[in-house]
């Protein structure tokens, strides 16, 4: 499948956005930096008892029951995966990340949950003899940046499925972190990490002319003191170097404004495929 883009250039937009989006991290006072990061998406998740998950099966209401076969696209600890499971009849998540998949396996026996199969590879590599195909819905959560093409990540979702396709992403980012932007680099926050992928998703679905439904969903994300300072230097060092000056700088400002739960949003779309 081919969109028509009528004259505008949404790949090299794309491209443009997602090389801002995917910056590797510049994290120089902890070495451990990334592992504790990836720990804490699942303990965080844990914690708040999968309230995004939760949320995200709320919003796509009707087309899901316990007989729905789905498969899930970079599940990482499970944060929609163990909501899913607890719903429907089967799901197969295709994750690539080994830190992910660990978290993932441990979460789903602390849940007592066996009908989740695991295929641990790229899911852009991954064939009809690993998926298995006849998907009743085929979703990805929070994982659009992560492709480099998204027409074909789009195209290659609706041939494993039977009926729906639908995609999760995250719209906006919290207050604390656009702040701490602004006062680290001295320059005022015009978007920089905000996680918004769906337009373009959303544009492309059009002009293939799916009919496209959409609803926000509101979650909240608890975290503690180190989760919160691990969670703004993320971004941060997207753009500047967190070294132990700057990890300081953050720890004060988090001390002063205190935790909270923050409220969030995430767009949710879903179409059915021809």
């Amino acid at each position: 499948m081919t969109a028509k883009t009528n004259g505008l250039d949404t790949r090299r937009a794309w491209d443009e956005m997602r090389n801002q989006r995917m910056r590797p991290m510049k994290i120089g006072y902890d070495p451990e930096f990334r592992a504790k990061l990836a720990e804490d998406h699942s303990a965080i998740a844990r914690y708040n008892d999968y309230e995004y998950g939760r949320k995200a099966i709320d919003a796509l209401g009707g087309i899901l029951d316990e007989n729905s076969r789905v498969l899930e696209i970079g599940a990482g600890p499970g944060t929609l995966t163990i909501p899913l499971a607890a719903k429907v009849k089967q799901v197969v998540v295709i994750e690539s990340s080994e830190v992910a998949v660990r978290s993932l396996k441990k979460n789903l026996e602390a849940r007592g949950l066996g009908n989740v199969e695991i295929v641990a590879k790229n899911w852009m590599d991954a064939g009809e003899r690993e998926l298995g195909g006849g998907f009743d819905l085929v979703v990805c959560s929070h994982f659009l940046w992560q492709m480099k093409d998204l027409e074909e990540h789009l195209e290659k979702m609706e041939a494993a499925s039977m009926q729906y396709c639908a995609v999760i992403q995250p719209a906006g980012r919290d207050d604390m972190a656009k702040e701490m932007w602004t006062r680290i680099t001295g320059e005022r926050y015009e978007g920089e990490f905000d996680p918004d992928a769906d337009y373009f998703a959303y544009l492309l679905l059009r002009q293939l002319g799916r009919l496209v439904d959409v609803r926000i969903m509101n979650y909240g994300a608890e975290r503690d003191f180190e989760q919160e300072v691990r969670y703004i230097a993320s971004f941060i060092g997207k753009y500047v170097e967190v070294d132990h000056h700057t990890k300081d700088v953050i720890e004060q400002y988090v001390s002063s404004k205190g935790l909270s739960m923050e409220p969030q949003s995430a767009v949710v779309m879903w179409w059915k495929i021809p």
